[in-house]
């Protein structure tokens, strides 16, 4: 496999990008019936015997992985799900060892871990800071009881404040998620759950719009939600209220006080590098001449299994080299998300290809009051970030010959 991707080809990266590792744990106690993620229930008394196997796949995984980021630094590590703090402490402490043991991180790496209220134990989230975990990510989506119980939570508001009382004093950085636009949710329910979120001085916040994903319980039965009027309104309450707070809107869905950006989640939107292992995790790692992606075995058994195979790369269900057409579209969905945008350089030093192949389509944009540019910067303009979607379409490449 290396030979291959390490032969000639038609991109010219000078240099490759900042190197994420990404580690998926698949599992939660139950299945949220929006959640369209690779995460499957799993019983409490089920979770040692589980979690024993899982993180000798992970290491096995890991170690067929190294030729393919050899020698490169590894600058953020992202432990999601499912619920990963079902696991132990102790599994993680194992993992992260694992990991330093192998690849060599920066100095003050960041190491996220997300958490779950209903999995909440004062004791745990100490002792998952001792293990190495220098940011956690609190998964609440809402205080008010009636709206959790709507959305299939398994925890409660009383559990959510606990759990995030217990974050504040156990870590210097934490991030709190938040939904929007839930079932039946008023703009009253909205600004009570900005408060109870505003109470606890979170250094970061991330909230998203709740939609109906296929193949999710919702999908087959969908919920009464706010109307897209509503919702819009609802973004701009958040959008000022957590601005008057010190939170600064620098994507999408993400708000931080200064200096406590997530580095991981901004290397995804800069079109940064990251090695994916674990059930369903998907990767996308740069090469001299060609920009690829992987994705592991989704099923926890199936890529257990073959992970812990004799054969060389058997986590890995697909691969494919990201073609020459399609960079462009794959760089700015990433890095228009961002409200600073780029560099013009950075097109070329992550894809590889001259600015001539978006310099048209920048332009159009430009025209439509979607992107603008200051100097060397690009950005999307404010109407830009309102119909993201859009500007991003853009930039999909041409349908071929016959509709294909």
């Amino acid at each position: 496999m290396l030979a291959h991707l390490m032969r000639p080809g038609t991109l010219h990266l000078a240099s490759l990008p900042p190197l994420s590792l990404y580690v998926h744990l698949p599992w939660c106690l139950r299945k949220c019936p929006y959640c369209d993620f690779n995460s499957h229930a799993l019983a409490v008394g089920d979770v040692a015997a589980t979690e024993a196997r899982y993180l000798d796949a992970l290491v096995a995984d890991l170690d067929a992985a190294l030729p393919l980021v050899w020698g490169r630094t590894v600058h953020t590590v992202f432990i999601g799900g499912g619920t990963p703090s079902l696991f132990s402490p102790e599994g993680i402490d194992r993992l992260l060892a694992a990991v330093r043991a192998r690849l060599p991180l920066v100095a003050g790496a960041e190491i996220t871990l997300e958490a779950n209220p209903g999995t909440f134990e004062r004791e745990r989230f100490r002792a998952l800071r001792a293990a190495g975990v220098t940011r956690l990510s609190v998964g609440v989506q809402s205080f008010d009881d009636a709206l959790l119980k709507r959305i299939g939570r398994v925890h409660d508001g009383a559990q959510a404040r606990a759990a995030l009382e217990e974050a504040a004093s156990a870590f210097t950085t934490f991030n709190l998620d938040l939904m929007y636009a839930l079932p039946g949710q008023t703009p009253a329910q909205l600004h009570a759950d900005l408060q109870a979120a505003l109470a606890y001085a979170p250094p970061h916040l991330s909230i998203y719009h709740l939609t109906v994903e296929p193949n999710t319980a919702f999908a087959v039965s969908p919920p009464p939600l706010p109307d897209d009027d509503a919702a819009a309104e609802m973004l701009d309450t958040i959008t000022s209220t957590l601005g008057r707070a010190g939170l600064e809107r620098y994507e999408v869905s993400a708000y931080a006080r200064e200096g406590h950006r997530c580095r991981h989640n901004q290397n995804y939107w800069q079109f940064g590098d990251y090695l994916g292992i674990g059930a369903g995790a998907h990767g996308k790692l740069s090469f001299a001449h060609r920009v690829v992606r992987q994705v592991r075995w989704r099923e926890p058994a199936r890529y257990m299994q073959e992970a812990l195979s004799a054969t060389p790369w058997a986590a890995v269900s697909n691969q494919h080299e990201v073609a020459r057409r399609d960079l462009p579209f794959e760089f700015m969905v990433n890095q228009l998300r961002l409200a600073e945008g780029f560099e013009v350089p950075r097109f070329a030093e992550r894809t590889g290809l001259p600015w001539s192949a978006v310099a048209a389509t920048v332009a159009a944009a430009e025209a439509r009051g979607l992107l603008q540019r200051n100097g060397e910067v690009i950005r999307a303009t404010a109407r830009g970030f309102d119909f993201l979607s859009e500007l991003q379409a853009m930039f999909l490449p041409a349908p071929r010959p016959g509709g294909t």
